[in-house]
């Protein structure tokens, strides 16, 4: 007879909170638990949570109701960003029972002595200034590709973020210590590693977050590179003014590092950029493309940006869009602006109506979709290496280039977790790419 206590696992927001999840979850299979799909019935169900957009905290509740459903007897704990900010605000919610912070939550397996539900939710949230140590982590098995963290918290001051406030200072792990993580990873039969923190290209800063520099984000990189049997590496999101041509120049004669960056820039006006206190102008920010366009052609370049920020006039937004609309980028991430509890912005004046951020935001969605067809239309008729995705989508299989092209094609599940050589033919009717196999027979 089985009696393993069942725990299942929901995470919202950023790549950073899926390998912290992942790492979490290898912490109670080390204390006898068996992991099950967040939609079975388990004994716990733990979600991570995030603060970053506003509907993360409302979708909080509905999985919650979603867990409960499955099992009202379960244990259910919340974790992470959300979890920090406003554990109170989580505690209140019917049905939770334990509610850990910044600190805490890579020790939960400690707070579950007894699994008896709560008829309050227990909070364990720390002073963030206690969020100085580090806890590297990276998640594995559910995916084709591997989310690795390598840095933590952010001692940047942007007036609209509560990341800060979420996760602590700027941290970084030992490079001995991700290097043995990627190590791992590799021996996992991974194709791929996604680098990940909050601020990677402030990597180095002590595990402490003393400020002494012990490695640079470019040692780092160069490091890994080195490392035997991960095929591909990719940088998830570095900010501009950390983003360097020494880096820039290094990925485009790299082994395995891919071309694609992703790098936010938040407003296309220099004024607004000032009141997001923002560490660059929008001009440095056309160099960095202008730099990786030089050396990499075919490097795609994701931006994130925020509409409704405090102050931004309709003249400030259109300057935006058509500074997007001119810049040579593949696609955006566009992020409504919501008033944050602690932050300078929620105080400031020019509070841009609803209805205008909802509109503003619509158009550079419109924007994103013609710069991603015009990206993928630049790309056909190129020869490229794909890494199979392992779903079965309506009966395709999809996948990415290294230069982040969504290709499709039908479902052979030889394909799972494989890379294969193709050349690029046509974008489909769904703004997929199709694409002939070089030199391969497929089964």
């Amino acid at each position: 007879m089985n009696t393993k206590k069942k725990v299942g696992f929901y995470t919202l927001g950023c790549k950073l909170n899926f390998s912290e999840t992942s790492t979490i979850a290898r912490s109670f299979k080390d204390e006898g638990f068996e992991r099950v799909d967040f939609n079975d019935e388990a004994d716990i169900y733990v979600i991570n949570t995030c603060s970053v957009t506003e509907n993360a905290d409302k979708r909080f509740k509905t999985i919650v109701k979603q867990a409960q459903k499955s099992n009202p007897d379960a244990f259910i704990a919340a974790v992470g960003c959300y979890a920090q900010l406003k554990p109170q605000e989580l505690a209140d919610v019917n049905g939770v029972d334990l509610v850990l912070g910044a600190t805490e939550k890579f020790k939960i397996t400690d707070y579950l002595n007894d699994l008896s539900k709560n008829d309050l939710g227990e909070v364990h949230s720390c002073e963030i200034e206690d969020a100085d140590f580090y806890v590297g982590s990276y998640s594995i098995g559910d995916r084709t590709r591997a989310f690795l963290k390598v840095q933590d918290g952010c001692d940047y001051k942007c007036t609209y973020c509560t990341i800060p406030l979420a996760r602590g200072i700027s941290r970084s792990d030992t490079l001995e210590n991700v290097l043995k993580n990627a190590k791992e990873i590799s021996e996992q039969n991974i194709k791929e590693i996604v680098l990940t923190g909050v601020n990677i290209g402030d990597y180095g800063k002590g595990e402490f977050g003393n400020k002494k520099h012990e490695h640079t984000f470019l040692e780092l990189v160069k490091a890994l590179d080195q490392v035997n049997g991960i095929e591909r590496l990719r940088i998830s999101s570095i900010e501009p003014n950390l983003l360097k041509n020494e880096t820039i120049d290094f990925v485009s004669k790299s082994n395995t590092f891919v071309p694609h960056f992703h790098i936010p820039l938040q407003s296309g006006h220099n004024d607004i950029l000032k009141l997001m206190r923002r560490r660059y102008m929008r001009e440095l920010y056309v160099d960095r493309v202008a730099q990786i366009k030089q050396v990499m052609p075919h490097a795609c370049i994701g931006v994130d940006v925020i509409v409704g920020f405090p102050g931004e006039t309709d003249d400030h937004f259109l300057e935006t869009y058509n500074f997007l609309n001119q810049l040579d980028i593949s696609y955006l991430h566009v992020f409504t602006y919501s008033e944050r509890e602690n932050t300078v912005a929620a105080t400031m004046e020019g509070v841009v109506p609803k209805n205008v951020r909802s509109k503003r935001s619509k158009m550079l969605r419109g924007l994103s979709v013609k710069k991603r067809r015009a990206f993928y239309e630049s790309q056909i008729g190129t020869k490229r290496t794909v890494l199979f995705e392992s779903e079965n989508k309506e009966g395709y299989i999809h996948g990415f280039t290294e230069n982040y092209v969504k290709v499709k094609t039908p479902w052979n599940p030889e394909l799972v977790n494989t890379l294969h050589e193709v050349e690029l033919t046509k974008i489909d009717t769904d703004g997929l790419v199709r694409f002939e196999f070089l030199n391969l027979e497929v089964a």
